[in-house]
C-alpha cells in the first residue's frame, strides 16, 4: 500500500460520517416535504366534501374524516388532528359556530376570529384545520418534532351554511 492509498483512506473515514449525516438528513426533509403536502392536501379535502351538503350528521362526518386521514397514505395517521368547525355571520358580521368537531387536536379559535366581518349576515362558512406532527427518523437530534398545520376556509356549495342535523 503506497502513502497516496493511506492517506485516501484516512480522508473517507473522515468524510463518511458527514456524507451519511447529510443523506439521512434529505431523507427526512424530503418526508417532511411530503407530509407538508399532505397536510394541505388532507384539510383542502375535508373542507369540500364538507361544502358539498346542506346538513351534516355524525355519520356522514366520520366518514369525512376518514377521507382526510387517506390523503396522508402510505404514512401512519396517529399523529393527526382535525377540527372542523361550521359558521354562521350574524348581524355584526362576528361568526357563530353552528358546529364543531374536533379530534386529536385544541380547537383553532384563531381560525374563527380571522374571518371576523367577511361577510353578510346569514352567510356561513366551513373552516378545517388539520394539523400533522412528524417525527423524523434520523435527523430529530437536530430538528426535533416537524408541526404541520393547515387551515382550510370553504363555503357551503348547496346552501349559505351546513347545519347540524
Amino acid at each position: 500500500m503506497s502513502d497516496n492509498d493511506g492517506v485516501a483512506m484516512v480522508e473517507s473515514v473522515m468524510l463518511f460520517p458527514p456524507m451519511l449525516t447529510l443523506l439521512l438528513g434529505v431523507y427526512d426533509l424530503g418526508n417532511g416535504i411530503v407530509l407538508a403536502q399532505k397536510t394541505i392536501t388532507a384539510s383542502q379535502v375535508a373542507a369540500d366534501l364538507v361544502s358539498r351538503n346542506k346538513t351534516m350528521d355524525s355519520q356522514n362526518l366520520a366518514d369525512i374524516i376518514e377521507g382526510s386521514k387517506l390523503a396522508f397514505e402510505p404514512y401512519g395517521v396517529t399523529n393527526y388532528g382535525v377540527d372542523i368547525v361550521s359558521v354562521q355571520f350574524d348581524g355584526g358580521k362576528n361568526p357563530v359556530v353552528l358546529w364543531r368537531e374536533t379530534q386529536n387536536m385544541m380547537p383553532n379559535v384563531d381560525a374563527i376570529n380571522s374571518v371576523k366581518g367577511l361577510s353578510s349576515a346569514g352567510d356561513g362558512m366551513v373552516i378545517v384545520t388539520v394539523v400533522y406532527k412528524y417525527t423524523p427518523q434520523f435527523a430529530q437530534v437536530f430538528t426535533g418534532d416537524l408541526n404541520f398545520a393547515e387551515v382550510a376556509f370553504t363555503r357551503g356549495r348547496r346552501s349559505a351554511t351546513v347545519t347540524w342535523n
